[in-house]
């Protein structure tokens, strides 16, 4: 099967109205818009709430101030230019700011600006740090999207990588497996540099991005095998998207045609609060009975996945609402909290962990390390409603 072709300019999206497309270029002349002709034919056009279209179609929502462009205050986890440590056995190289697919959700939206610039061309200096830091153990390559670089230079990465002795595990973080699948078992050379650096004791697992059970196509399942058979483990990650997945049915199937196929459910996230993502945003309540739902119509394979935050304290796994009280726990902690457990009051509006009151008791925000906290009085131009911090805000309207 031939590569699909790309497509960056939403004129170019023959399926949607002339006056639609012309709505939406104000959308797409700020944020990135990248598409296939693949995956474009996964979209049913006579629906206009198809979750696919709405997974890479833009939205009018994006344009909303709404949340932060870094809900997760990765800018404080940065030690040298794209690499950051947030936790001690697990460093992220940013590999790239370009992905196969641009999810309209993607809560590094601040990446795909034109005047935002985080990942680096060259990695040296990540690579130096982490060679330097034996506690790191896992490393994940992530950005963008780490499967849309070009096979020499993953390979050159992923060699470096193996060299450093206490590197045990390295991840890919992609959409590619689902996106492009073709990408992955038609590129030998990529099977062979997977299989050539993913040992039984030194691995490569790919963190796949599969929001929907109608992703996993007869396509997709070969690349799956194809990666299988390389050596790597494939294991899948997606937050609960309102419009797309938060339905208990889909998500039901999600969890059940990815154990069919051996791709591990990890990870179901709590969408952050990103700027230009109200759309897609759940209340945890909400989520949870979902969740909860889900997991209740599949097996026991299906039930290993768990329901986390990406908090800027660290991953906060959702153990229970119940009664208008959120019971959780710290999975990872970027302060060492590991498995604290926290009973706090969850309004019913409630869709984030700073919203839940008495949240500021359980931990800090980490100072920036290269920006100060600028007050909105030395911002006399800004709205009074906006908290500035360096060159991202907070709507607190």
């Amino acid at each position: 099967m031939a590569q699909p072709k790309y497509i960056t300019d939403i004129g170019k999206i023959t399926a949607i109205t002339e006056l639609e497309r012309e709505r939406l270029k104000r959308i797409t002349d700020k944020f990135v818009f990248r598409v296939n002709d693949y995956y474009l034919n996964l979209i049913d056009w006579s629906d206009p709430d198809d979750p696919i279209r709405k997974l890479v179609i833009p939205n009018e929502g994006e344009l909303e101030e709404y949340g932060r462009w870094d809900a997760s205050d990765e800018d404080t986890n940065y030690v040298v230019p794209g690499c950051q440590h947030k936790y001690k056995s697990t460093a992220l190289l940013i590999v790239s700011e370009v992905c196969g697919a641009y999810c309209r959700y993607c809560f590094r939206k601040r990446l795909f600006r034109n005047d935002v610039k985080e990942a680096v061309s060259d990695v040296e200096a990540g690579l130096q740090y982490i060679d330097e830091h034996p506690e790191i153990s896992n490393v994940r390559l992530t950005g963008g999207d780490s499967l849309i670089l070009a096979t020499p230079k993953l390979r050159s990465i992923l060699k470096r990588l193996r060299a450093i002795g206490h590197v045990r595990i390295i991840r890919l973080g992609s959409k590619i497996p689902v996106f492009n699948p073709m990408r992955i078992y038609e590129d030998k050379e990529l099977l062979e540099t997977i299989k050539e650096f993913s040992s039984p004791e030194r691995r490569i697992y790919v963190m796949a991005h599969i929001n929907h059970p109608r992703e996993i196509t007869e396509e997709a399942k070969r690349g799956f095998d194809a990666l299988h058979q390389a050596g790597a483990i494939v294991v899948n990650q997606t937050p609960i998207l309102k419009g797309i997945n938060d339905d208990p049915v889909v998500l039901g199937d999600l969890l059940d045609q990815l154990s069919w196929a051996g791709v591990t459910p990890y990870y179901f996230f709590i969408n952050r609060p990103v700027a230009g993502n109200r759309d897609f945003v759940l209340p945890l309540e909400e989520v949870y009975e979902i969740v909860e739902q889900a997991k209740a119509r599949t097996s026991g394979l299906g039930k290993r996945v768990r329901l986390s935050m990406s908090h800027t304290s660290g991953k906060i796994e959702i153990l229970a609402i119940e009664q208008g009280k959120a019971y959780l726990k710290y999975h990872q902690s970027r302060d060492g909290q590991y498995g604290r457990f926290m009973i706090l009051d969850c309004p019913p509006e409630a869709s984030w962990f700073d919203e839940l009151p008495g949240n500021e008791k359980y931990w800090m925000k980490p100072s920036k390390k290269t920006n100060a906290v600028v007050s909105v009085n030395e911002m006399p131009d800004l709205p009074s409603s906006r908290r500035v911090i360096a060159d991202r805000y907070v709507i607190n309207d």
